[in-house]
């Protein structure tokens, strides 16, 4: 204690020491215990990892048959989905070229007999969009394709007849990819040397779904505009969708204030009490106007 006293600097530090020197040792055996917990959870992962790695993956027999059972519901409630699907497109039968211009002229004669029964107006000299196909016969291969579009369109365009829409100002076919014909081969790069190593062409996947587009222009009272819009939207004989949809209104500009001249009602009315004219029709200052609507409508069809 006198030591103590007499060196009381040199004591606070050894105690200072101690205390850090013990503090240590703690927080030592502390971590050592963590790094041992960690290291008994990773060395049971690497031997779990070790022991499924060494496993036979095939299943057993009773998994593998309910995995079989399984695929074959999925494969079968596939199929039935394609065949529903199929039901709700234009169906597509195999026609001969002079067989799709045959039917094509009866579609037209349809159409303009239609038209002329519900007061709607087309536009001159139409065709469904096949004005191409009036003199020339398409290609063998294509032939069916177009008489699957040409089914879609026929729908397409009763919808606007019965709607009684006033005109039917543009009609617009895109043509298929499969009327152009195959695409042209690729040609051989000059100086290429022979047995050079080439990088193969990626293949390209089949696609599902095709889409037939069609841009058309009509005018109407909104109330038709509507009809015919929902019914396309709604349609059950075809996939359709509206994928751009333009609503101009023939009139741009509001109604103007108008005045009436001459006496009022009500001093009409002081006047001849006993005496009251017919009262006159209402005067709609809105919803009279006729509307432009332009559209670009995708018809569907499936290739599975």
């Amino acid at each position: 204690m006198k030591w103590f006293q007499e060196n009381r600097w040199l004591g606070m530090f050894l105690i200072v020491v101690g205390i850090c020197v013990l503090f240590a040792g703690i927080l030592l055996y502390w971590t050592r215990a963590k790094w041992n917990d960690a290291r008994q959870v990773f060395d049971k992962a690497a031997a779990e990892r070790s022991r499924l790695q060494g496993l036979d993956p095939f299943p057993n027999d009773a998994n593998y048959r309910k995995l079989k059972v399984h695929l074959e519901n999925y494969g079968a409630a596939l199929d039935q989905f394609k065949e529903e699907l199929k039901k709700e497109v234009a169906p597509g039968p195999p026609l001969a070229p002079n067989e799709f211009q045959s039917r094509l002229r009866q579609a037209v004669i349809a159409t303009l007999n239609r038209a002329h029964a519900n007061n709607v107006k087309l536009p001159d000299k139409f065709q469904l969009g096949f004005d191409e196909f009036t003199t020339v016969m398409p290609k063998t291969p294509v032939a069916p394709l177009l008489g699957q579009e040409l089914s879609q369109i026929q729908m397409l365009i009763n919808i606007l007849l019965d709607a009684k829409v006033d005109s039917v100002t543009s009609f617009h076919r895109a043509p298929l990819p499969e009327e152009r014909g195959p695409g042209p081969s690729p040609t051989p790069t000059p100086g290429r040397v022979p047995g050079q190593r080439t990088v193969a062409a990626k293949p390209i996947t089949p696609s599902l779904l095709e889409r037939n587009v069609i841009d058309l222009t009509f005018k109407a009272a909104p109330g038709a505009a509507r009809k015919v819009l929902n019914e396309i939207t709604s349609s059950t004989g075809q996939f359709y969708i509206i994928r751009t949809l333009y609503v101009h209104n023939e009139k741009d500009k509001g109604p103007p204030r108008e005045k009436t001249a001459g006496p009022t009602p009500a001093e009409t009315t002081q006047a001849n009490p006993a005496q009251q004219g017919p009262a006159g029709p209402l005067n709609f200052i809105v919803g009279n106007e006729h509307i432009e609507v332009s559209a670009r409508i995708e018809m569907l069809r499936f290739t599975f």
